[in-house]
């Protein structure tokens, strides 16, 4: 059979060639956990969210490989799981950032791995001047995942010993 003859037959069934779209990787766990984070914060009002200061992590690639898968899909098949990727974060070259619904905040370039030490001593140099130019004012929120670094004891301990009230998110 001729790739001609493939491709026809797979248009007459209405599929077309797509990138794989990626995903984070979930577990019913972790969907859970999301339904009640919904359900507990969906009724909070536009000025309960102006003052969450969000924040997160990501890697940054500059050279090397991108995972590119190219599948055949139907039109608003994008996100189900055959035609993902499930995607997992990298160690590696990191940033660390944060904005709020008035602008972003500090941006840091994170040499090496993130550890819990280097999170304690981010939120030193950054969190409240971050919140000082966004102009958030008192009743502010930090937003912080669940990722291991950010729930460690000692930064638990940094965010209460500073008064910091956070806004847990669920993977």
């Amino acid at each position: 059979v001729s790739i001609s003859t493939v491709k026809r037959d797979l248009y007459r069934h209405n599929l077309k060639g797509r990138s794989a779209r990626k995903k984070p990787l979930l577990q019913n766990h972790h969907k859970k956990a999301r339904l009640r984070f919904t359900t507990a914060h969906g009724d909070k009002d536009h000025t309960f969210w102006r003052n969450v200061l969000w924040s997160d992590e990501t890697k940054v690639e500059l050279f090397g490989h991108n995972d590119h898968c190219y599948v055949w899909r139907k039109k608003g098949e994008a996100c189900k799981p055959k035609n993902t990727i499930p995607t997992v974060k990298h160690k590696g070259g990191m940033l660390w950032g944060c904005f709020a619904a008035g602008g972003t905040g500090a941006l840091h370039k994170i040499d090496g791995i993130m550890r819990w030490e280097n999170y304690v001593d981010i939120m030193k140099q950054h969190l409240k001047t971050s919140v000082r130019k966004l102009k958030l004012g008192r009743k502010w929120v930090f937003q912080i995942d669940n990722d291991p670094k950010q729930t460690s004891k000692v930064v638990a301990k940094w965010l209460k010993d500073n008064k910091v009230k956070v806004l847990e998110w669920p993977s």
